[in-house]
């Protein structure tokens, strides 16, 4: 009886509902020319649209806007995001716009390209230290393996970008940490906006999408589900501003009697699905619901900006091997010396910085260096003595 009834177990479908957070919102092109393009026919991309399409073209208030943000695209691997100005030299973005997401291969840094107000200025900067090889310590990212399922790293999904040259001539958007109850209360004022570039809108020019709703909870997703799913949910914004493809990495913004001020970065979608499964496989996928869009609140990333510009990063390969034998001999860094930074150095770096009481930043700096002891670090702080003249 007993194994009947285990037979009979095995022979029914289980419904499962699985919780994933889609960042598909990075658009891929069927083809690449030198600079993102128009193309003809219908393309199918990802749209989180709330009730009525929202989106319209900008309005002139906010004009200035375009100058702010840009194109942050990668032909080689035929993505595009949106990023937008924080300092003459430097952008903000979402990090899986870089690295992609759990399971992905990420691409070469040094082959992303940033085009400030693209439609109407087409000027493409590189990030520093691409000519060297060095791009990938001129990136903060807030996470190096973004997960896009519980705990999902939607608030960890941030990236700030160092240029190869001041890109940002005609100012920054201003970045407003605030309280996640008075981010609620100024969305049901209506004053939340997004502007931001969407494959499926007048590519490539920016859209405006408002009113933005932000809530704790959507619908039967309340607040605990939330927490559930999402790692550092008190860093989330789930809002319900309409997102088409590239749009990842655009401003979620508010509107201040001094002008927009960016209160998060919007990364991707909120979605509910349902699959069936028997004997541990899924035999059918059924329709995700979409329940918000996410995106990660400038409190995450704000505070860093400042040190993040200031940091002298290592440029030779020589420095980073000093520095990972330094914290391999601390037994902090178990990956290999070979003067690349990556995801393990990373980590290693912020557990010093943690355990010394440092602000936590994680990127392989100067000051970092000699403060370890490091002989060419020592060697480079010594005062140049000029002989008599």
């Amino acid at each position: 009886m007993a194994k009947a009834l285990a037979d009979r177990g095995h022979a029914c479908a289980v419904l499962v509902t699985v919780i994933v957070i889609a960042t598909a919102v990075v658009g891929r092109a069927t083809a690449w020319q030198p600079a993102p393009r128009q193309e003809s026919g219908p393309v199918a991309i990802p749209v989180a649209v709330f009730g009525s399409d929202d989106r319209t073209p900008t309005p002139a208030k906010y004009k200035d806007v375009h100058e702010k943000i840009g194109l942050f695209f990668n032909l080689r691997r035929r993505t595009v995001c949106t990023a937008f100005c924080v300092a003459p030299d430097v952008i903000a973005t979402a990090g899986h716009c870089l690295l992609g997401t759990v399971g992905e291969r990420p691409a070469r840094f040094g082959d992303f390209s940033f085009a400030r107000n693209f439609d109407a200025v087409r000027d493409q900067v590189r990030i520093a230290g691409h000519a060297n090889g060095t791009a990938m310590q001129h990136v903060m990212v807030g996470s190096m393996t973004l997960s896009t399922r519980p705990p999902i790293d939607a608030s960890r999904d941030w990236a700030l970008v160092r240029l190869a040259r001041p890109a940002c001539s005609k100012g920054v958007l201003p970045l407003r940490v605030l309280p996640i109850e008075q981010i609620l209360s100024e969305a049901t004022d209506q004053h939340v906006f997004q502007i931001a570039y969407h494959r499926d809108y007048i590519p490539w020019k920016p859209a405006y999408s408002r009113p933005c709703g932000v809530a704790k909870s959507f619908g039967p997703v309340d607040w605990k589900q939330i927490v559930r799913d999402f790692a550092d949910p008190e860093a989330l914004l789930l809002h319900t501003c309409d997102t088409g493809g590239a749009s990842s990495g655009s401003p979620i913004l508010l509107d201040t009697p001094d002008g927009p001020a960016v209160i998060g970065i919007n990364v991707g979608t909120y979605q509910q699905s349902k699959v069936l499964m028997q004997d541990g496989e899924v035999k059918k996928r059924l329709k995700a619901d979409t329940i918000a869009n996410t995106g990660v609140a400038s409190a995450a990333f704000a505070g860093k900006l400042d040190a993040f510009r200031q940091a002298v990063i290592l440029a030779s390969v020589a420095e980073m091997r000093e520095l990972q034998g330094l914290l391999a001999q601390r037994q902090l860094y178990s990956g290999p010396v070979d003067g690349t930074y990556g995801a393990d150095l990373k980590t290693a770096i912020e557990t010093y910085e943690k355990a010394e009481g440092l602000p936590v930043m994680g990127l392989a700096t100067m000051a970092l260096l000699q403060r370890l002891g490091g002989g060419v670090a020592a060697e480079r702080a010594k005062p140049v003595r000029r002989g008599k003249t």
